[in-house]
C-alpha cells in the first residue's frame, strides 16, 4: 500500500530507481488491474482485447524511462486505459474478422432489442475508433464510465467548459453518423 501511496504522490522516480519498482508496480497492478480491465472491456467488448489492453497499459508503465508526475493514480490508469482500448479498435477497423463466438453469441440472441442494443454497441465502438481521440475518450468518460465534466477536466488537464463543448459536438457527431447509418439500411 505504501508504494501505492508514493506513486499516487507522484514519487514514482525514486522507486523505480531503486530495487524497489517491480514490488511497487506490482502493487499498483495488484490494485487496479480489475479497474483498467473493466475500462477497456466496456469499449472493447470484448474479455481478450480488455486483457491485451490491460498487458499494454502496465507494460508501458513499466517500460517508462522517465516516469510522469502521477497525481491521481487511478484516473490516469483508467485514462490509459480508455486510450489503449480506443487505440486497438483504430487498428482493427479495417481488418474486420467475425469470430465463431461471437457467430454463435449473435445466433443466440432471441429477442429483437437484444439483436439491436448489440448493433448498436457495435456501431458505437466504431464510431468511436473513427472519431478525433481525445474527443472519444471524453465521451467514454462521460457516458460509459460516469464521470462528471469536472472529473473529466481534471483527468484530462482542462476546463469542465471545454469538456462540456466537446462531448455537445461528439454527441452532435455521433447522432449524424448514426442517422447516416441507420437510413442506409432502409
Amino acid at each position: 500500500m505504501q508504494a501505492t501511496m508514493q506513486i499516487a504522490q507522484g514519487n514514482m522516480a525514486g522507486i523505480i530507481a531503486g530495487t524497489e519498482r517491480p514490488l511497487a508496480l506490482e502493487q499498483v497492478f495488484a490494485d487496479h488491474r480489475e479497474l483498467v480491465f473493466r475500462a477497456a472491456y466496456r469499449i472493447t467488448g470484448n474479455a481478450s482485447d480488455a486483457e491485451d489492453v490491460l498487458q499494454v497499459v502496465f507494460l508501458r508503465l513499466l517500460r517508462q524511462e522517465q516516469t510522469p508526475e502521477i497525481t491521481y493514480l487511478r484516473a490516469y490508469l483508467h485514462r490509459a486505459a480508455v486510450n489503449a482500448a480506443l487505440d486497438l479498435l483504430r487498428l482493427r477497423k479495417d481488418a474486420q474478422s467475425v469470430s465463431l463466438e461471437e457467430e454463435a453469441g449473435s445466433v443466440e440472441v432471441t429477442a429483437a432489442g437484444g439483436q439491436e442494443a448489440s448493433e448498436l454497441r457495435d456501431w458505437l465502438r466504431q464510431a468511436l475508433a473513427r472519431i478525433n481521440p481525445r474527443w472519444a475518450e471524453m465521451f467514454v468518460l462521460r457516458f460509459v464510465e460516469g464521470y462528471s465534466n469536472s472529473e473529466i477536466a481534471r483527468m484530462m488537464d482542462t476546463s469542465a467548459g471545454v469538456v462540456a463543448v466537446l462531448l455537445h459536438r461528439t454527441r452532435a457527431l455521433l447522432k449524424k453518423d448514426y442517422i447516416a447509418v441507420t437510413q442506409g439500411r432502409r
